[in-house]
């Protein structure tokens, strides 16, 4: 299976972490990974998105033009990105912060109370957490043990001691 995935979303939100580390994840679980960030000339605020693709066959190109799963943590990466997804695909929106309805018929959407789920949690920074654990639940690429195990090895040594708490948030996220 290959998952061809877009996060989305604005400087900030944790948009390019939680590619590396689904990326990384990809590579521990012996799966093909590539990953591409983009970024706005702004380092808080202006526009962020990666690409990141995972799968168990051989990778012909790191572009991903047509998604099979988007991840858009605000309302501007929702209304510039959801044409992209091919039908049947999957569409995550953090529910905390896009109000706006999702008007694809042909998609299933999933809607996350990324933020929320944050702030309940003490710190709304870890919104990518809560949201990359609801997409690994859902696609079931890879087992949320293998993200923990790329945290221990992708989050830099001054946030290492967040990680329990990180996983909290994504096991949240993930609805279990």
């Amino acid at each position: 299976m290959e998952h061809r995935c877009i996060f989305a979303g604005f400087g900030g939100q944790g948009v390019i972490s939680m590619g590396t580390l689904l990326a990384y994840a990809g590579m521990l679980a012996d799966k093909n990974t590539t990953f591409f960030p983009a970024y706005g000339i702004a380092m808080r605020g202006g526009t962020a998105n990666c690409t990141v693709i995972v799968s168990d066959e051989g990778i012909a190109s790191p572009i991903v033009t047509e998604p099979n799963v988007l991840v858009v943590m605000n309302e501007l990466s929702l209304t510039h990105f959801q044409s992209a997804v091919t039908p049947g695909g999957l569409l995550f929106v953090n529910s905390s912060l896009v109000s706006k309805p999702v008007e694809r018929k042909d998609i299933t959407v999933v809607y996350v109370r990324a933020t929320g789920i944050a702030l309940d949690h003490g710190d709304g920074r870890m919104a990518n957490m809560a949201m990359l654990g609801a997409v690994i639940q859902k696609t079931g690429m890879m087992s949320l043990e293998v993200v923990f195990q790329a945290m221990e090895k992708t989050f830099p040594a001054k946030i290492r001691s967040l990680i329990p708490k990180n996983q909290t948030v994504m096991r949240e996220g993930a609805g279990i």
